[in-house]
């Protein structure tokens, strides 16, 4: 009973995330002839929103433009540079704001999903360390993990329920298509701890439905 609550929630807030996201991304316009508009809407910012913890002076702004996401912190006592990736061949689909290790200093997560029929999912997190400076979060590849990776074929989703990274995809059986996945849906739940050269997302449960 305990395991269906847990995924229940998790469901929920992916659920209120999604939504979220879609009122935070630039709608599609229709595409219009000549090479100036054209440049017009590759210049156009793909993902925008604004994350504010609450009861905290410290935010971030999360924005992406072609192929290059950028993360702008606010708030933070020693370091506000602007944080930039590389995101080419994937595309961002939401951004939350948490405080997964209690300290009372936010973390960052942008969820991406690769182009093309796999979706495959991706994270690009930050913690605050102490309200001065951030740090970035790794997130170790599920396909790394004999544990999870079984029938592991993309089509991830994630979100923060509480104070835990939830990560979900749909399990395949062999022989099942990209599109008809048959063994159900693995969800793991992470822990945000400290390692030797920074902060990781540690595999606290995984649950099979």
């Amino acid at each position: 009973m305990k395991k269906v609550s847990s995924f229940v929630l998790c469901a929920l807030l992916m659920s209120c995330s999604s939504s979220k996201n879609d009122k935070n991304s630039v709608s599609d316009t229709p595409i219009n002839e000549g090479a100036d508009s054209i440049k017009q809407e590759v210049s156009k910012e793909s993902f925008n929103k604004e994350l504010t913890y609450p009861g905290s002076k410290i935010s971030f702004k999360v924005s992406a433009k072609g192929d290059s996401l950028m993360i702008q912190p606010s708030g933070l006592s020693i370091s506000n540079e602007t944080l930039y990736h590389d995101i080419t061949g994937y595309t961002v689909v939401n951004a939350e704001i948490g405080d997964l290790n209690i300290d009372n200093s936010p973390e960052v997560f942008v969820y991406l999903t690769s182009d093309g029929s796999g979706s495959y999912g991706k994270l690009i997190g930050y913690s605050v360390n102490n309200g001065k400076s951030v740090s970035q979060v790794y997130l170790p590849d599920i396909s790394e993990n004999e544990e999870v990776n079984q029938g592991y074929m993309g089509h991830d989703e994630m979100a923060i329920v509480e104070n835990t990274f939830c990560q979900r995809f749909p399990i395949y059986k062999e022989g099942d298509s990209n599109a008809n996945p048959t063994g159900g849906t693995r969800q793991i739940q992470y822990k945000l701890v400290d390692g030797e050269n920074g902060r990781i997302l540690k595999i606290d449960k995984v649950l099979v439905f």
